[in-house]
């Protein structure tokens, strides 16, 4: 008896949890109301330096991804200005549960839990409204590390790990990868090889029908690098130099099929 009534309601809160999950994704790619994203930053090290740049973040530093996805969204006809705004929230002091490298399919979908009841748990901010997307940005000192961990995003639960460089040369670099990641919570995927990292053709190439095709003048936002031929690639300088493609329009519903 007892035992029923456990199962029952678990299922239950399954049913609402998936319910607003759906509802969340709806409201997030129909483009009739503004996206909040919210940034929550965090040192990623006990570097006295992280810790001096994290609290020195203000909310200005992102404006160049408001200014991207507005510029963008106008090129789709989308005409919701600005279609996506950035919040900085106060650094948290916990790190989001990390992803292990050899995570298999059911490591990879307990880490997916754990990642959005941690979500779940961010505490309010008196003043500011609770965010549609949530990012944990972790900050590296780069005498620390000469590389960071791979970032991830998901859309289910809109939540995602971003992991960038605690630099001020480091800005446009961030900026571009906090903004891929956003995409990705709204439902579009990498258009790069996973192998070589090289962009895909067609759809990762900034203007895959130019004439000559190399090198490319942009890059494609979920493909993160310029093609400078079929074998050579660079990193862009900030999202001045990056577009969405049309294959990531139609994924995030900004073009219809």
């Amino acid at each position: 008896m007892w035992k029923r009534i456990r199962v029952g309601v678990l299922l239950l809160i399954l049913l609402v949890v998936a319910s607003d999950a759906w509802v969340d994704r709806q409201r997030t790619t129909s483009w009739q109301q503004m996206v909040w994203v919210g940034i929550y930053p965090i040192a990623a090290d006990a570097s006295e330096a992280t810790a001096r740049y994290v609290a020195a973040l203000r909310r200005g530093q992102f404006s160049e991804i408001e200014a991207f996805y507005a510029r963008e969204a106008r090129r789709y006809g989308i005409a919701l200005d600005p279609p996506v705004r950035l919040e900085l929230y106060p650094p948290l002091s916990h790190a989001p549960p990390p992803l292990a490298d050899d995570a298999g399919p059911l490591g990879r979908l307990l880490w997916s839990l754990k990642l959005r009841l941690y979500a779940w748990r961010t505490p309010r901010t008196p003043g500011q409204p609770a965010p549609h997307i949530r990012l944990f940005v972790l900050y590296h000192d780069p005498v620390l590390a000469r590389t960071v961990p791979a970032s991830h995003a998901m859309q289910k639960g809109l939540v995602g790990i971003v992991h960038v460089f605690a630099a001020p040369a480091a800005a446009g670099s961030n900026n571009l990868v906090i903004a891929h990641e956003a995409l990705h919570t709204v439902g579009a995927t990498d258009k790069y090889d996973l192998r070589t990292n090289l962009p895909l053709f067609p759809d990762g190439y900034g203007d895959p029908a130019a004439t000559p095709l190399y090198p490319q003048a942009t890059a494609e936002i979920m493909a993160g690098r310029r093609a400078l031929s079929a074998t050579r690639e660079e990193d862009p300088q900030g999202l001045d130099e990056v577009v969405v493609g049309r294959r990531t329009a139609r994924e995030i519903n900004w073009l219809k099929p």
